[in-house]
């Protein structure tokens, strides 16, 4: 048996009744995806001889990716997301929105409702014996005008390579290591906080599981997410890779792009990272608004803590 089964009259049928084709109700747009998506799924199990196992099996390991929360690791681990930006360039390069600071993956961690604090604030709540990290740079526009409204959200994980609110040990603050910052008036922003540690996907689970299959590894360098929100600019959604990290060449959620691999320079107890970020105007209103995606949401239960 090969993929031209799916071809045949009756799979190319059920295709139309599975899609409701014939029906005048439901979205013309849905109804088309759903087609092509099934469609590729059959060819697929046809082309490769998948067997109902198989089939099944995967399903389980859906289902069980789903439950342990690890669809957020599997979309990057499996190129979708970073898919995505190359996607987004591509139509950004149609309508000749070129340059700036690359978009790459948001990732599964971001949490809504940070403290808004003013730039050069520390980020870092809870004690983390590691070293200090300083970071700053200019918000810069597209014919070099400094960007000087707006925020700079800023997350990371601590050295143990763990996120606040995903903790699995349960003992960071809410918001450690997460902050919105406000764009100084000069269009500068600066933080500080304990540097991050790059980390891997949970193991034996669902994700590390797929990689070892695929022959991967699930690590992480060690990071810096942002997404940068000015009125008049588009949303950029980004992060940087340290670039001295052995995984910075080889990073499991293909995050890593050029222009986004700092080289800490790191002195003593201390290391320092200048980064500029470059925005392109937006033409509509939906260009500076986040995505849609579901994101954690939190409220602040108490006054955040602030350190020196």
């Amino acid at each position: 048996m090969d993929a031209t089964f799916v071809t045949t009259p009756e799979i190319q049928t059920l295709l139309d009744r599975v899609a409701g084709v014939d029906s005048k109700d439901g979205d013309k747009r849905m109804k088309a995806i759903m087609r092509d998506l099934v469609e590729a799924m059959m060819t697929v199990i046809a082309r490769y001889d998948v067997s109902e196992d198989e089939v099944w099996g995967a399903v389980t390991y859906i289902q069980g990716a789903a439950a342990a929360g690890e669809l957020g690791l599997l979309m990057p681990g499996v190129g979708l997301e970073h898919f995505l930006d190359l996607f987004m360039d591509a139509k950004d390069a149609e309508q000749g929105k070129l340059g700036g600071t690359p978009r790459t993956i948001e990732g599964p961690l971001y949490v809504e409702g940070a403290p808004i604090v003013e730039s050069g604030a520390n980020l870092t709540v809870d004690a983390d014996d590691t070293d200090t990290l300083y970071m700053t740079g200019r918000l810069i526009g597209p014919d070099g005008e400094a960007v000087t409204d707006g925020l700079v959200h800023v997350w990371h994980a601590d050295s143990r390579g763990f996120y606040s609110h995903f903790d699995p040990t349960h003992e960071q603050t809410p918001f450690n290591n997460r902050r919105r910052l406000k764009i100084a008036p000069d269009g500068s922003y600066a933080f500080q906080s304990k540097m991050p540690s790059g980390y891997s996907v949970p193991p034996g689970g669902a994700s590390d599981r797929l990689m070892k299959l695929l022959g991967r590894h699930g690590n992480r360098p060690a990071h810096v997410h942002f997404f940068i929100e000015a009125p008049g600019y588009c949303q950029l959604t980004t992060q940087i890779n340290f670039g001295d990290d052995p995984f910075a060449a080889d990073d499991f959620a293909f995050a890593t792009r050029e222009g986004l691999l700092p080289i800490p320079n790191r002195q003593g107890d201390s290391a320092h990272i200048a980064f500029d970020f470059h925005l392109q105007r937006a033409d509509a209103a939906d260009e500076e608004a986040f995505s849609t995606r579901k994101r954690l949401a939190v409220e602040p239960t108490e006054p955040v803590k602030e350190t020196a």
